[in-house]
């Protein structure tokens, strides 16, 4: 079969390849800038979330002691030590993670701060678990996967 004369049966089919190839070449240059706006975004989200919950519990300290006093039950922790770690990890992490700086270890580290926050609740409503399991699924995937090329990791890494 002559590929050069287009006359001929499959004539046609190297344009389709060539074709096939840009596609999938510009596929892949816009997943090359979907990826870290994706990841940016899930970070911005998880931050914004968990920051403001940190807030919360900052602006009315005697009311967050008694929720981990008397709601939240967290394993092996007296109260008073649960809410200030339990608040520290909702106002640190999360700017950690929105600048990608230790991306990793701060989707780990909130991951265990969402871990517990389910764990230590008696009873949660159905949606805010759900909440909670699409938080958990987004941190994984920054802890898996990296916080994106939109990050100061990467910036120090070059």
């Amino acid at each position: 079969m002559n590929l050069r004369n287009p006359t001929l049966p499959g004539a046609t089919r190297p344009s389709w390849i060539r074709r096939g190839l840009s596609l999938s070449k510009t596929i892949a240059d816009a997943l090359d800038l979907t990826q870290p706006l994706a990841a940016l975004m899930a970070r911005a989200y998880i931050a914004q979330v968990f920051f403001l919950s940190g807030l919360t519990k900052l602006r009315d300290w005697g009311t967050t002691v008694a929720l981990f006093t008397d709601e939240y039950k967290v394993p092996l922790l007296p109260p008073e030590v649960a809410a200030l770690m339990g608040t520290a990890g909702e106002l640190v992490l999360p700017v950690l993670l929105v600048l990608g700086l230790g991306g990793r270890l701060a989707a780990l580290g909130l991951s265990v701060v969402n871990i517990v926050a389910v764990i230590s609740l008696s009873e949660i409503a159905p949606a805010a678990l759900q909440q909670h399991i699409t938080w958990g699924v987004l941190l994984a995937a920054l802890a898996i996967y990296g916080v994106g090329k939109w990050s100061l990791d990467t910036l120090a890494r070059k």
